[in-house]
């Protein structure tokens, strides 16, 4: 029973880890705030007082070092909470010494402590109106001037911050895409970017802490006069002269103890929001770009002296600032006709200063880019859970995987001259393909082709050109119930974007990725390489051969493979067109494997032997430069013929390859190719031994 009524370790926390979390700050600060609480309820001795008031005063003065010394904004982001702490700390020690003047006024000035009664005295001078007026004035100034100030600066920071999200996501997700920066780099930016939203945000709604700190103090101060005044006359029975000279002296005592410390954090809050876009400290960034124009020093000192000759002037103050600023101007002009003298040690480690950027760099040209309207801008954050940039880092890595070679990076750029919510797609910076989406809504299609029949836009799907619909989001659960398919919009680019790139594909492998893939080869086959290149074939052989294969959408993932056939064909024949049929029997392994039914067979559609004989017999030209000379009405025949067995074979729910013989497979897919690019033409040389054959129609 002892054991169970003993606490755990786990369920109370020991003495040792309360002592540790106080040395870390959490204890202490959790006690702090609650010890402000304490100060509105319960009354606090006048000693105290004077404890907790000179740390008023030295804390603010604390705040307004580090708002001074700090380098930028994000350096001090804590400083909304610290504004609330101070201001909630100020007010509660307005109460208690609001308490201690009214309960102990009658005992003289020093019933409210050796604080207040010093500042008092120090305030007032002899003469309680001098006093109360010069109070007045430094509320003002507080409240009208550099609070006010400082609270429209967050205000507008805040604004604007928020509004320039969307712009610096979109420069950071480029940098990103084009790799001037590394994911960890760009987690920090975006970390430091919502640090900063998060920051002036904050520091907009701690101004109104402030504003309201100055408004209190001011109402405090005259409840406490008047208060005490009355509660000096009527309860004590001091004479009204005393009583108000007395009463008068504390409240302007304790309204400067209060007032002081809310001055400096004010001015520790203007410094703060006002350093957006300042690098360095205040002092340094006020240096540089103060002192150091020297024609700027010359009118400060030329100014100066003349005001010095005005008759009436004191002399000694103008003329020691036209001396001054005089001198000043004289140094920054020696020491820009000084030589610099450079150590050559350092002048080793310098980096080299940023140079003009040569004109040449402007021909350069994004080999993909993405232009986006103004209205899409969000879809470089998050939207509805996923990226744009996330979406194509990830199409990249699956293209790469599916066709073995990694896609030029995506460049992202706004463009204002399209429509609000419209983007165009580029390659080589020529447009491939272009379309408009709708934000927050989703693109409805049917799968087998027909209208979808909920309310919305009726569009065309811009990757595809099938019907679609754009449809409130409300309406997802009834789409998935018919059976419709349905995608954001960000998914509807990406989407165009995955059959641009695979139609282009050859034009994006250049020369530099081959050599790239060639180095990029295992050690083992690297031998395979030096014996191809480049005493059988060349390098730029191997890339046209490369990009034939990617022009019909033939993975050249097995390199090796690929370079073993044109090995074996290249000292047999010159022509692109043989060594790429050589090549692909010897993938037909993998092309059988790709274009495979649901039921592991090949659907095939085969071409009669009528046309057989008449692509063999149109084939003009000596040797290997053969070319197709056949007939229009016959080129005509073909392609309907063409049309209706691969309609038909559609309508049974097939997508079956085209079955050729070796010699006329690529004729017939330089026909195909104009007007069903997506058909793939294969010959009997491509069929593996091992593949399962399923006829489904004839041409």
């Amino acid at each position: 029973m002892a054991d169970a009524a003993a606490p755990t370790a786990t369920s109370m926390p020991s003495a040792k880890s309360l002592v540790d979390g106080f040395l870390r700050g959490e204890m202490g600060l959790a006690l702090g705030v609650v010890g402000i609480i304490v100060l509105l309820i319960l009354p606090v001795p006048s000693f105290l007082l004077d404890l907790l008031l000179a740390i008023s005063l030295t804390g603010s003065v604390l705040i307004l070092m580090t708002a001074i010394l700090i380098k930028k904004p994000l350096e001090f982001t804590s400083f909304p909470t610290v504004l609330l702490v101070a201001t909630l700390y100020r007010l509660g020690l307005n109460i208690a010494s609001t308490r201690l003047i009214l309960g102990h006024g009658q005992e003289g000035t020093g019933g409210a402590g050796a604080v207040i009664e010093a500042f008092g005295h120090l305030m007032m001078q002899g003469n309680f109106v001098i006093g109360v007026i010069v109070f007045i004035i430094l509320i003002v100034v507080n409240f009208m001037v550099v609070t006010k100030g400082s609270g429209r600066i967050a205000e507008v920071a805040a604004r604007f911050t928020l509004d320039s999200m969307p712009g610096k996501q979109m420069a950071i997700d480029a940098d990103l895409s084009t790799g001037l920066i590394d994911q960890e780099g760009a987690k920090l930016r975006r970390k430091e970017l919502e640090q900063e939203s998060t920051f002036f945000g904050a520091m907009d709604g701690a101004s109104k802490f402030v504003k309201g700190d100055a408004i209190a103090g001011l109402i405090i101060t005259a409840i406490n006069i008047v208060g005490g005044i009355i509660i000096g006359v009527v309860q004590h029975k001091i004479p009204i002269g005393e009583a108000a000279s007395s009463y008068t002296i504390m409240t302007i005592g304790d309204g400067l103890v209060s007032q002081i410390p809310a001055l400096i954090i004010s001015i520790a809050a203007g410094m703060v929001v006002s350093k957006a876009g300042v690098e360095g400290s205040a002092d340094k960034a006020l240096t540089t770009q103060l002192a150091m124009n020297p024609a700027a020093l010359g009118m400060v000192s030329a100014s100066a002296g003349v005001m010095a000759l005005i008759p009436g002037m004191p002399i000694i103050p103008f003329a020691a600032v036209a001396v001054g600023s005089g001198m000043l101007a004289y140094k920054r002009i020696q020491d820009a006709k000084a030589p610099a003298v450079i150590d050559p040690d350092l002048e080793a480690a310098a980096p080299a200063e940023a140079e003009e950027e040569p004109i040449s760099a402007s021909l350069a040209i994004d080999d993909v880019k993405i232009e986006l309207g103004y209205g899409l801008l969000t879809l470089i954050n998050d939207l509805d859970g996923r990226k744009l940039t996330d979406q194509i880092r990830a199409l990249r890595k699956t293209l790469a995987s599916e066709y073995g070679f990694v896609m030029p990076p995506v460049r992202i750029l706004d463009n204002m001259r399209l429509a609000n919510q419209g983007y165009a797609i580029r390659i080589k910076e020529m447009e491939a393909g272009a379309g408009e989406v709708r934000l927050g809504m989703l693109m409805c299609m049917d799968p087998r082709g027909g209208q979808v029949e909920l309310p919305g836009e009726h569009v065309r799907e811009p990757a595809f050109g099938l019907p679609a619909t754009w449809i409130a989001d409300d309406l997802r659960e009834e789409a998935t119930f018919r059976g419709y398919t349905v995608v954001d919009p960000a998914t509807v680019l990406t989407t165009h974007l995955t059959e641009i790139l695979k139609e282009n594909m050859a034009d994006l492998l250049s020369y530099a990725e081959v050599q790239k893939l060639l180095k990029e080869l295992p050690e083992s086959q690297k031998k395979l390489v030096d014996d191809l290149i480049p005493g059988t074939a060349t390098a730029a052989t191997v890339q046209r051969v490369l990009q034939s294969l990617l022009r019909e959408r033939v993975s050249i993932r097995d390199l090796p493979q690929i370079l073993e056939g044109v090995g074996e064909a290249a000292p047999h024949t010159a022509s692109v067109t043989l060594l790429v049929e050589q090549v692909r029997a010897r993938l037909s392994r993998q092309l059988c494997w790709a274009n495979r039914g649901d039921d592991g067979a090949l659907p095939i559609i085969t071409l009669s032997a009528d046309w057989e004989q008449a692509f063999a017999e149109s084939l003009i030209g000596p040797g290997d430069d053969k070319q197709l000379a056949l007939p229009p009405s016959r080129l005509q025949d073909f392609i309907r013929g063409v049309r209706d067995a691969f309609e038909r074979a559609a309508l049974a729910g097939e997508a079956p390859v085209l079955l050729t013989s070796p010699g006329v497979r690529p004729y017939v897919r330089s026909i195909i190719e104009r007007f069903r690019g997506q058909t793939v033409v294969m010959s009997q040389n491509e069929i593996h031994p091992r593949a399962r054959l399923r006829t489904v129609g004839m041409v």
